[in-house]
């Protein structure tokens, strides 16, 4: 499949439905503060919302990696020449976790969101995981660990949570993996966070508590942060954006 299609696929789950019908109502705008400028360049790119029985896959990227280490993220990447959203995060989805396109039902798509730090313009596509196969870390040197999280466990008011970063970012976050020890924040969270909240299925939380990043997700931010005061670069702010 190269394209999303405009009718729901056959055999879609009744309580995916709803998911569908918000991605096709839902605003750019109401998901994030940052849409694609429409007078300048952007590198595209697409990651795949991958939807079980009633649970959601996720990736958490290679600790050591250069950027963004640790990060808890959809499956997806840089969408290459000649390729629809779709193809892309499909095959990026394949590539790092070895999921089977052929297993999937895209459904929809949310609206291309904005990174300025990384001035990429990411589309998130909607998938059905219709014929669950066998998933794997296929590519180590980016994904640590593969997570799917049931919705019900994710928006658990015991875990959900408010990150700190030390740049002055703060947002929401969840607490996933077997122990609850994993944050899940920044972009992927947001996404989460602000979809959900707008289909009304995402219990309001007073107070959540409070969590520092661990220091293997700020490596990334200690060396920019350095490069930016030797360079004595501006205000700092590219430094808040926490996900590409």
């Amino acid at each position: 499949m190269s394209q999303v299609p405009e009718q729901l696929p056959e055999g879609l789950p009744d309580w995916l439905v709803p998911v569908a019908e918000g991605a096709r109502a839902i605003q750019g705008s109401e998901l994030t503060a940052f849409l694609p400028p429409k007078d300048q360049p952007v590198r595209r790119g697409a990651v795949l919302m991958l939807f079980g029985d009633h649970d959601v896959l996720l990736t958490e990227r290679a600790h050591d990696m250069r950027s963004h280490p640790g990060q808890v993220s959809f499956p997806g990447g840089s969408i290459d020449p000649g390729e629809t959203p779709v193809e892309a995060a499909l095959r990026e989805a394949e590539e790092e976790i070895g999921v089977d396109p052929a297993g999937v039902e895209v459904f929809g798509s949310l609206p291309e969101l904005w990174l300025p730090p990384s001035n990429f313009a990411v589309t998130p596509i909607l998938g059905w995981w219709r014929d669950p196969g066998p998933i794997r870390v296929a590519s180590p040197q980016e994904v640590h660990a593969i997570h799917r999280v049931p919705l019900e466990e994710l928006f658990a008011a015991e875990h959900r949570i408010q990150v700190r970063h030390p740049g002055g970012w703060k947002g929401p976050g969840f607490l996933i993996g077997p122990d609850k020890d994993v944050i899940l924040w920044g972009f992927t969270g947001g996404i989460l966070t602000r979809f959900f909240d707008f289909l009304g299925w995402l219990p309001p939380v007073a107070d959540p508590p409070v969590h520092d990043l661990p220091e293997y997700m700020l490596a990334e931010y200690v060396r920019r942060t350095a490069r930016a005061t030797d360079d004595d670069a501006g205000d700092g702010m590219d430094l808040l954006e926490p996900n590409e």
